[in-house]
């Protein structure tokens, strides 16, 4: 399960893992800070889920540590719980645990179908979430209590009462972020620019603004697992709530991976090394982490190829923590803020609202949908009224596709997938046989269009019912279909079925219906049904 190490690109693994570490140290701060749990939560999470994530995923180039939309759930957890400190690790823990067991039940493909409409509002979301809390700690006040709607209700006092001298060094931190030239940008990484001269201005000019502080160094302690059992339905949920969120981060991270470096990812295996990192990070006081994109992307540019880069980018955010920690308790809180805006505006799918206009109605209701439901309400309800909304109406559009390809009614006018003799033999059974063709595999969506479109006249003897292009047919179709049989023998109407596969022949004799039926009434082609059905009519006569 351990990645297979490979020292042939030892020289760009070096530079690329170090030039990650470069970028993943403010950004690991800030996270950190963000969520509530501090500065070396956030330094930990970056070494703990960087270096195991590498070590146990599937994703060769691909560098792991906290992320937006992993620290947002993360804030809301630290503050849930926040008498309860070992609580929100435990939480941490478990996301970790479910992790490894969707990787286990080999769910990682499945990660694919999520809509990109509820991927796009879920990420704006996160986005807009990110801004919101951190224009407090920008313009000097702390992060209000109450979440988002608690953030958009002291907006009036934050604006006026700002800590100017906050605002400057938030205001230029920001403005590096935006505006640094990109030739400077290459050499040394934007944040880290922003961290270094915005520090600088706080430590030796305005030296008022609210800082970290003190900060311990050295290894983590461990948190041994803490479960308040009265509120074990929220913990679960919370964990779950991790666990999908860097499933979906990290699988997103490891497409644009093997994009860039023309690879295959193992979404199993990625998952539970993502898993081994999340768990191992709570339990040892680090928040958690998923697949960074940027981080990756900077890794592969560099030179990174193998899992050994992301090792080393967490051993030299190790020695920074052994070595340099003291130095990080001068950072403003403010300059982290304004690193933490830019990420929150990159987050969100700018792209996709540019086009929006343009974008079919159902998407641009998912999309609205679950980004309001992400910012005012709740994390898990919004993908979770996504994924059902989306699959619903896929569920509709599917159904009437599948009708659309159910034909019924007499042979009078003849049907286009027939060959001209069995035309001519439909033909002469005339509006006594009521012949119905299905297009191909029906689910559940259209069991109930079926019914009310196999309705024989009244003037119908016999029902002919075409299976040969049916590869597939669910349960509850099944027993519509089998309503529908037994409707027609009670009416009198004699009931042919024409070229069942072994699947659905399979699924119709557990049902009982096929037992129910004369042998000579179930046919392989669809001339001897016909002429089946002639000689049943002639019998009549």
């Amino acid at each position: 399960m351990i990645a297979t190490l490979r020292f042939d690109n030892l020289r760009g693994d070096l530079f690329g893992g170090v030039t990650a570490a470069v970028v993943a140290l403010p950004l690991a701060l800030a996270f950190g800070v963000a969520s509530g749990a501090g500065a070396m939560a956030g330094l930990y999470g970056a070494i703990i889920v960087g270096f195991f994530a590498s070590l146990f995923g599937g994703t060769a180039a691909q560098v792991s540590g906290p992320t937006g939309p992993m620290t947002v759930v993360m804030t809301a957890t630290v503050m849930q719980y926040a008498d309860q400190p070992g609580v929100a690790f435990t939480v941490v823990m478990l996301g970790g645990l479910f992790q490894i067991g969707f990787g286990i039940a080999r769910i990682g493909r499945f990660i694919s179908f999520v809509p990109f409409s509820v991927i796009s509002g879920f990420m704006s979301g996160i986005g807009v979430i990110i801004i919101l809390l951190q224009l407090a700690p920008l313009l000097g006040h702390n992060v209000p209590s109450g979440g988002t709607v608690g953030a958009l209700m002291y907006l009036p006092t934050l604006l006026t009462h700002i800590d100017l001298h906050a605002a400057i060094i938030g205001g230029l931190s920001l403005g590096i972020m935006v505006f640094c030239p990109q030739k400077l940008a290459r050499i040394i990484p934007q944040p880290l620019i922003s961290l270094i001269v915005c520090t600088l201005l706080g430590v030796f000019v305005l030296t008022d603004v609210p800082i970290i502080g003190d900060i311990p160094t050295g290894l983590p302690t461990p948190h041994m697992p803490v479960f308040a059992w009265d509120q074990l339905p929220h913990m679960i949920s919370s964990a779950l709530m991790l666990a999908l969120l860097g499933t979906i981060d990290s699988l997103l991270t490891s497409l644009i991976a093997d994009n860039i470096t023309k690879t295959q990812h193992r979404p199993n295996k990625e998952l539970i090394g993502q898993g081994i990192g999340n768990t191992l990070s709570g339990l040892l006081g680090g928040i958690p982490g998923a697949g960074a994109t940027m981080r990756t992307v900077i890794n592969v540019r560099a030179g990174g190829k193998t899992p050994l880069a992301g090792m080393i980018h967490a051993l030299v955010l190790l020695a920074v923590v052994l070595g340099l920690g003291s130095l990080a308790s001068h950072i403003p809180h403010a300059v982290l803020a304004g690193i933490l805006l830019k990420v929150g505006w990159d987050i969100i799918d700018w792209p996709f609202l540019k086009i929006i206009r343009r974008a079919p109605k159902i998407s641009i209701f998912l999309t609205a949908s679950v980004l309001f439901l992400t910012v005012f309400v709740d994390l898990v309800m919004a993908v979770g009224f996504g994924v059902v909304a989306a699959s619903l109406i896929t569920l509709h559009q599917m159904a009437k596709l599948q009708l659309e390809e159910i034909s019924t009614g007499s042979g009078e006018f003849g049907k286009p997938h027939l060959t001209q003799n069995e035309n001519d033999h439909l033909a002469a059974l005339g509006s006594r046989a009521f012949y119905c063709y299905f297009g191909g595999p029906i689910t559940f969506g259209a069991a109930r269009g079926m019914a009310e479109k196999l309705r024989p006249g009244d003037d119908t003897e016999v029902l002919i019912l075409d299976m040969s292009k049916v590869t597939y047919l669910d349960i509850t179709t099944a027993y519509a279909l089998q309503e529908i049989v037994e409707n027609a023998k009670a009416s009198g109407v004699a009931v042919l079925i024409i070229g069942l596969s072994e699947t659905v022949a399979a699924i119709l004799d557990n049902m009982g219906l096929l037992k129910k039926m004369a042998p000579e009434h179930i046919h392989f082609t669809r001339l001897e049904a016909f002429i089946t059905a002639k000689e049943m009519l002639a019998k009549i006569d």
